[in-house]
């Protein structure tokens, strides 16, 4: 279904606003798809974004700076995301021996657990985009980082 028909709205300003509107929306439907997906896990998708970063650099652990720099969601409180997912016993937290100011937070086997069952579902983004052939994602990645240039 196109933009017009999800918000009811027949006119436009120009294509350029449609487009806008266009990427808001899709990000917040698959911000709930995705959500949805992740409830029967008991995270939200910021917890899961942190658990993918620390997956991606197991078996070494990184500083939560890193992974707020990192994160797709830049408002995220890194910190606080952690402490969270360490009482669910999904990371360990360990003081920085040379600078004890630093946290390495590597993931721990509970969250990779986690990670391995949700992408045996495959709800992945992957899973959103099928619709679009491999040609026009790479299209729409090329015109994506123009945006933000």
């Amino acid at each position: 279904m196109g933009i017009e028909e999800e918000i009811k709205q027949e006119k436009w300003k120009s294509d350029y606003q449609k487009l806008g509107v266009n990427i808001i929306y899709t990000y917040f439907w698959i911000k709930e798809q995705m959500g949805n997906s992740l409830k029967p896990f008991g995270i939200t998708m910021q917890q899961y974004n942190v658990l993918r970063i620390l997956r991606g650099q197991f078996p070494k652990g990184i500083t939560t700076s890193d992974i707020r720099s990192r994160m797709l969601d830049k408002m995220s409180d890194a910190s606080r995301l952690v402490d969270r997912l360490e009482k669910r016993k999904l990371v360990t937290k360990e003081i920085n021996k040379e600078d004890r100011r630093l946290v390495i937070v590597t993931i721990s086997d509970e969250g990779l657990k986690i990670l391995e069952e949700s992408d045996k579902l495959n709800f992945s983004f992957e899973k959103f985009a099928e619709q679009i052939k491999p040609e026009e994602a790479l299209m729409l990645n090329n015109c994506l980082n123009k945006l933000r240039e």
